[in-house]
């Protein structure tokens, strides 16, 4: 589904991504692992047109969208969850969540039921002001805002970073539904070892702006991890 080869990125002189392979096949759970600083945010944001690559190719559903913008990306199926959630905090639930409507392929007036099936706190919260929710309902906010936009790929920045640990497993639950029963391919970044083997079923490790290893999550090794993911 999504196919990313040979990809450049600079931060002024600062080589970031340094020819960097990502395969995301349909239907999978693949998570985007190595140590901070290693390229992972960038490498999210350049695949949503957020920040320009140098060169490189990002296919999704077999066409070339390296060079389409934001809006664009988000209307043929790929809905993204940003590191530190980004919802509008003067704004309510019910108004964040709409606001994905409008980027959504189908431009339907109506959120999808499924994101209150999976959110129900967020149905009993539409008046709330975003600002005023704890930190684990911000992230569900955020992909439930994510998710109006009806996306064939999910990418979530690090959605566990900073939230409580009751939470965390609610959204562990919450990628493998929609992974699983829903069918919806997912791309996420993740520091955590025990969560990505728990919801991924691939991955991707990033050092130094590259791709060191890459498959099964079967395949992640005590020596990949020692290598490349501890501190």
């Amino acid at each position: 589904m999504l196919d990313v080869q040979a990809l450049n990125q600079y931060y002024g002189e600062s080589h970031t991504l340094r020819d960097v392979a990502l395969n995301v096949p349909r239907g999978s759970c693949t998570c985007l692992m190595g140590r901070n600083g290693v390229g992972k945010t960038t490498l999210l944001k350049v695949l949503m047109g957020l920040l320009p690559p140098a060169s490189g190719s990002i296919r999704f559903e077999e066409s070339e969208v390296r060079d389409a913008p934001p809006d664009e990306r988000a209307r043929r199926g790929i809905g993204y969850v940003p590191q530190g959630r980004e919802i509008f905090p003067q704004l309510t639930v019910e108004e964040n969540l709409r606001i994905g409507l409008a980027a959504g392929r189908e431009r339907s007036r109506h959120i999808p039921p499924l994101v209150f099936e999976l959110f129900p706190a967020l149905e009993l919260m539409l008046r709330r002001r975003g600002g005023d929710l704890s930190g684990g309902q911000q992230q569900q906010l955020a992909i439930g805002r994510a998710l109006v936009l009806r996306p064939s790929l999910l990418i979530l920045d690090e959605p566990t970073e900073g939230i409580q640990p009751n939470i965390v497993r609610e959204i562990g639950d919450v990628i493998l539904r929609l992974n699983r029963e829903q069918g919806l391919t997912v791309l996420l970044v993740e520091q955590k070892i025990a969560f990505a083997r728990r919801v991924a079923g691939r991955f991707t490790i990033l050092d130094k702006g590259r791709t060191v290893a890459a498959g099964e999550m079967d395949a992640l090794s005590e020596s990949l991890i020692n290598r490349h993911l501890r501190v």
